[in-house]
């Protein structure tokens, strides 16, 4: 997407909020690069001849709650500082809309690289895009979970941060109104049968968890959303990208990373549209027992985390069918996430029906 650069920086502004805020930053012309243009975030490289940083901020026309949602990732950042969760510094944040026209924050620019999404296939940097340094990126990326969970999030400043008091019992309430509310909200879509769903929403709703567990999830766990450290064995440099951080059940995270992995017992029922060669990760059941050992976790819990990720996957990616019924995508974009979604309710009936 095309962006004005200047419309989206107040040179003069900063310059002076960054006096006042940020001088690790350095006290030098200030150099703006863009490093990111997308729908919901703007991200720029700054340079004052000090530590390099990143600004983030939402586009000039900004979707709906993306300005909350950049103070958000902000707090969460900040509260996570002095932490050993991997995650860039964040060195300042602006709720102040005359400084440069929208809220932003200043972080850290990490040095490494993350695995790049092109198509529908996940490209990771050499030697990581071959076995067997590329086994290493998932368990670096749940030891990062696992720091992550073992956070108390009263103590970083985070309480209020998200509504963790019946945080499991409200799940399938939530995603399955979300799934009934997009006829109404995308003109032109009808509701769709899902093969599958009545089972798995029967399934769920007769074993609802209580929310005993409370803790920070990042809440859209996966590789593009991760940066390493060059060189191997595989490192997590930072976590980055969160938008949909809230306080609740972590073992979702860890169930939604792993819900496309290999499962020891049912090999055949691995996901149709892997982002990556399933055969160059470990299996779900080696991520669950890494992570349950450093959390202390009940491995045994993991099926019910996997079904009620599948759930939620299920009900939110049919906002994509729904939205190029309606005309706001490519046709061929609606029948590919109707393959996604259609799939994956009959994958997720077919586990239960195993396991049950």
């Amino acid at each position: 997407m095309d962006v004005n650069l200047d419309e989206l920086v107040n040179f003069a502004n900063l310059t002076q909020w960054l006096d006042e805020n940020v001088p690790e930053l350095g006290k030098g012309p200030l150099q703006c690069e863009l490093l990111h243009g997308g729908t919901s975030n703007v991200v720029f490289s700054i340079d004052r001849g000090g530590l390099p940083m990143v600004l983030r901020r939402p586009p000039a026309v900004p979707p709906p709650g993306a300005e909350k949602g950049v103070l958000r990732e902000a707090r969460v950042l900040t509260a996570l500082n002095d932490t050993e969760v991997p995650t860039p510094i964040c060195y300042g944040s602006c709720e102040d809309t005359e400084v440069i026209g929208a809220p932003f924050y200043v972080m850290e620019k990490v040095d490494g690289w993350a695995p790049n999404l092109r198509g529908e296939k996940i490209y990771n940097e050499a030697p990581f895009d071959k076995m067997p340094y590329e086994y290493g990126i998932a368990y670096a990326i749940v030891g990062g979970l696992t720091l992550l969970a073992n956070v108390d999030y009263k103590a970083v400043g985070l309480e209020g941060f998200g509504k963790p008091d019946n945080f499991m019992e409200r799940q399938v309430d939530r995603w399955s109104s979300q799934l009934k509310g997009y006829p109404e909200k995308y003109k032109g879509y009808t509701a769709r049968h899902h093969e599958g769903y009545d089972e798995v929403e029967e399934w769920l709703r007769a074993r609802v968890r209580k929310s005993e567990f409370p803790g920070i999830m990042h809440g859209d766990v996966g590789t593009p959303n991760m940066m390493f450290r060059h060189g191997p064995p595989a490192r997590l440099a930072a976590m980055i990208d969160w938008e949909l951080a809230t306080i609740g059940d972590p073992m979702l995270d860890i169930a939604g990373f792993s819900g496309g992995m290999r499962d020891e017992r049912f090999p055949d029922l691995a996901h149709a549209n892997p982002l990556s060669d399933p055969n160059h990760a470990p299996t779900k059941q080696e991520l669950g027992r890494y992570y349950c050992a450093g959390t202390g976790r009940n491995i045994d819990d993991m099926d019910f985390y996997s079904v009620l990720v599948g759930f939620k996957y299920g009900c939110i990616l049919e906002y994509k069918v729904a939205q190029a019924a309606a005309g706001l995508l490519p046709r061929e974009t609606g029948e590919f996430f109707t393959r996604i979604v259609d799939s994956g309710w009959k994958r997720n009936a077919e586990f239960i029906r195993r396991i049950s």
